[in-house]
């Protein structure tokens, strides 16, 4: 297939209805790459993996989870302990003091249950307006979109977002024309697709099953004549 004068034309509707169908069909199942049982587990997980990447949350979390499987035990927990846990992750001083501080909000607030609404998640400690997406997201199935450095960059590149700014206009853009059914998966699309495909660096446009919908490497290509 080589690129013709339509596809240097291609409308916004056209390149998500593309994108989303070839999506679809080559990736019917994409999920979070955290390891995690429960809400409150994916909770904390998602909090360690701000600016760090899923595959070292993954190995620090076991032990984690085995010594504090439940608010209640982490709330009990000083932060200079749970430091010792996750030391060898990104910024670990101010993530062992959210986790306590999260449990035990969770314990007074909510019933040590985690909450399922963008506003009651963005109370805790340590949990931004992407954190809570992603837990409403996963567990509550809700069509919401977080947007991490993957999605923010595949979305502008591919041509879903024109030349978004922030991580809130990019979010609004894609809930804006993505399906609200296909949100959740799709959230989870746009990121693996960014972390092993359309990476920031030497981005792998040989293997990319959307390159033809997409806006930077259409852009890039010479136009076959129609």
């Amino acid at each position: 297939m080589e690129i013709t004068a339509h596809n240097k034309k291609m409308k916004i509707k056209e390149r998500y209805d593309k994108v989303l169908t070839w999506f679809k069909k080559h990736v019917p199942v994409a999920e979070t790459e955290l390891n995690y049982n429960n809400s409150f587990e994916l909770l904390v997980a998602v909090i360690l993996s701000a600016q760090c990447t899923d595959e070292r949350v993954n190995k620090i979390t076991p032990q984690l989870f085995h010594d504090y499987p439940t608010p209640e035990a982490m709330a009990l927990a000083s932060p200079e302990v749970i430091y010792e846990y996750i030391r060898s992750i990104t910024y670990p001083n101010n993530k062992s003091k959210h986790l306590v501080g999260m449990a035990k909000m969770l314990i007074k607030d909510f019933d040590s249950k985690v909450p399922g609404t963008l506003k009651e998640l963005t109370q805790l400690p340590g949990v931004g307006r992407k954190t809570a997406n992603v837990i409403l997201s996963v567990v509550f199935k809700k069509p919401a979109m977080p947007v991490d450095t993957h999605v923010f960059r595949v979305s502008n590149r591919i041509g879903l977002t024109n030349n978004s700014k922030t991580p809130l206009e990019t979010e609004k853009t894609l809930v804006k024309h993505i399906p609200n059914d296909l949100i959740p998966i799709a959230h989870h699309w746009l990121i693996l697709h960014g972390r092993y495909t359309c990476t920031a660096r030497n981005p792998k446009c040989g293997d990319c099953g959307i390159k033809l919908y997409c806006k930077e490497f259409v852009k890039q290509t010479k136009i076959k004549k129609e």
